[in-house]
């Protein structure tokens, strides 16, 4: 049996991969967290890899709390860029296929047109800082890589803006929501079901690739759709970044291509408001 190490095992990302894994024979997933292993501790890393001898190593542990960060840039570099750089050398020591997740959030947003693989990266945050300086550590530290970037990511489990937005439309008349940010939602489901085709089929088109659901939206879109698909009373308003501001800035525009991915890997990406439905009728059958 070929094992396989996520880290971050308790988040949105790795539950979703959780939920996908029932069909992919002679593989033993082992979803860990920060209780099972340290990713900022280089010699706690290497001895669990010697340990458990992982033939892919999913890397889904981000500090991903973007406004935070700004003022926590020890802790989001600790574990966005030097967790990774651990994870990404002890894969090549071992041998081990290594799958790092990443961030529209690489990009400054100015663009105004869809982000490349090839377009040069231009973050604003902290967070989208830390993350685009773990990707370049996974280049430098081991060859048999994918790096998958992916944006505005929800799903059933976790904190996220869908679970957000259902709880405050529960409560409120009306809620506030930024119109002039563009990117697109990402079933985090989806994005697990593509990391469990790299493993099942055991991929070796190794590199960059932007992933994300079909689509354009703004947050207010987003929210619109959520308020109007869960049926909730409740009015949305769209309104300016300046009128909600936030310690860290956002791209404004960050709608990623995703032909590449596609081209290579021969996938259908289904749309953003389809798994949107998706996901409330799982939330709607788990309650």
């Amino acid at each position: 049996m070929k094992n396989v190490l996520i880290t971050g095992g308790k988040g949105q990302l790795a539950s979703c991969i959780k939920d996908n894994i029932n069909n992919v024979k002679n593989h033993n997933f082992h979803f860990i967290d920060i209780e099972d292993l340290d990713i900022t501790n280089e010699n706690g890393v290497d001895v669990f890899f010697e340990l458990t001898k992982p033939e892919w190593c999913i890397n889904c542990a981000a500090y991903t709390a973007v406004d935070k960060a700004e003022g926590e840039v020890i802790n989001a570099t600790n574990v966005n860029t030097i967790g990774a750089k651990y994870l990404a050398r002890a894969s090549r020591k071992m041998g081990t296929k290594f799958i790092q997740i990443s961030t529209d959030f690489v990009f400054d947003g100015l663009k105004g047109t869809i982000c490349t693989e090839e377009d040069e990266p231009k973050p604003i945050s902290v967070y989208g800082e830390t993350k685009l300086k773990g990707e370049k550590e996974v280049v430098n530290e081991v060859d048999e890589h994918f790096i998958l970037r992916t944006s505005w990511l929800y799903s059933e489990y976790g904190n996220n803006f869908l679970k957000t937005l259902l709880r405050l439309g529960m409560d409120r008349e009306i809620l506030n929501v930024v119109g002039d940010q563009i990117g697109t939602p990402t079933y985090a489901g989806d994005l697990a079901q593509l990391i469990v085709k790299l493993i099942r089929e055991n991929r070796s088109e190794y590199g960059l690739y932007h992933y994300s659901n079909e689509g354009v939206a703004s947050w207010y879109d987003f929210a619109v759709a959520i308020i109007s698909e869960s049926h909730t009373d409740c009015k949305v308003v769209p309104i300016r970044t300046e009128a909600y501001p936030t310690p860290a800035k956002r791209p404004p525009y960050s709608v990623m291509d995703k032909s590449k991915i596609k081209d290579t890997l021969d996938i259908e990406i289904p749309y953003w408001r389809d798994s949107l439905k998706k996901c409330l009728g799982n939330l709607k059958n788990n309650d």
